[in-house]
């Protein structure tokens, strides 16, 4: 395990937007823009090739390269995560060879999405990616998009398998992570991470290690400054914080009538703000020029430049 990291792994990973100039083409100007900017402002680690990555709309051959370029512009700086998850073993477990190669610090997989697989076929695909992976292993429940998830009781039986570090969970059910933290209460260096932004606070000042927020990407200092702050139980500082955050999941992540509004609310937020480009990966659409103006209304109405 590199030095770089540190287990359990804590504070916040930002889950980098893949910048696309075209749909089998990064922004690379915008992908060093942005990984310098979440940099600067104090993330602990990045996480590329997620759903807000919007990995399973990208080539193979792109999220190569993709993997290739972002360890070169982290520079071992701060831990970088590689998303491998695919509905093929073999493709899962070339994209980890590439993150191996390139530098990065461990491999992240949510379930392979489209068959429904039993808990056992899982926790056996997981297994045989961790046997076959030489990095560690991080977990994603994302059941929303995948249609299954890793249920308690498969992270517990994970979580005995050398090298499977911890789980990101995005379920969106607050008492996920509970149930999961109460099966390893023995376990203190695996990592407990939440994906909803709205209940990131909460989770750290129940003893969560942090969390995996989109918003990151746009404000990376205001979700270190709030996850700082619930660390140190600071309720006077956490309450105007996660105010902001609410403003950004109630505004920037709700535009127009997208089930994807949350990631075109982002993508065209960066590329409003100059940081890179807003181009979205096939099939989904940009938005349209006036859901553009409400959200440039909506980063008028945040004093964007303030949170930069």
């Amino acid at each position: 395990m590199k030095d770089t990291l540190n287990l359990p792994l804590r504070g916040i990973i930002v889950p980098l937007v893949t910048p696309l100039i075209d749909n089998n083409t990064v922004d690379k100007q915008g992908l060093e823009n942005l990984i310098e900017h979440t940099i600067r402002g104090g993330v602990h680690g990045i996480f590329i090739l997620g759903t807000t990555g919007e990995f399973a709309s990208l080539s193979h051959k792109l999220r190569m390269e993709l993997i290739e370029l972002a360890c070169m512009l982290v520079k071992d700086r701060i831990p970088l995560l590689v998303g491998i998850t695919d509905t093929s073993l073999s493709e899962s477990l070339d994209l980890a060879e590439m993150a191996n190669e390139c530098g990065a610090d461990a491999v992240v997989t949510a379930p392979p999405f489209y068959y429904l697989l039993s808990q056992k076929e899982l926790l056996n695909h997981v297994k045989n990616l961790k046997e076959n992976t030489q990095l560690p292993l991080l977990l994603y429940n994302m059941p929303v998009y995948t249609k299954i998830a890793f249920e308690p009781e498969t992270v517990r039986s994970a979580s005995e398998i050398p090298g499977i570090i911890g789980i990101k969970d995005s379920s969106s059910d607050p008492g996920y992570l509970m149930k999961v933290r109460q099966l390893l209460k023995e376990r203190n260096d695996f990592t407990l991470l939440t994906g909803t932004e709205e209940h990131l606070s909460d989770f750290v000042l129940s003893g969560g290690h942090g969390g995996i927020p989109g918003g990151a990407n746009l404000f990376p200092r205001l979700y270190v400054e709030l996850y700082n702050a619930s660390v140190n139980r600071d309720h006077e500082k956490i309450m105007p914080l996660q105010e902001k955050v609410m403003q950004i999941c109630t505004t920037i992540y709700r535009s127009g009538y997208h089930e994807s509004g949350y990631l075109k609310g982002l993508k065209c937020a960066l590329s409003v703000t100059g940081l890179c480009s807003g181009s979205l990966a096939e099939p989904l659409a940009t938005l349209s020029e006036k859901e553009k103006k409400s959200i440039r209304t909506s980063l008028n109405n945040l004093n964007h430049n303030e949170l930069l």
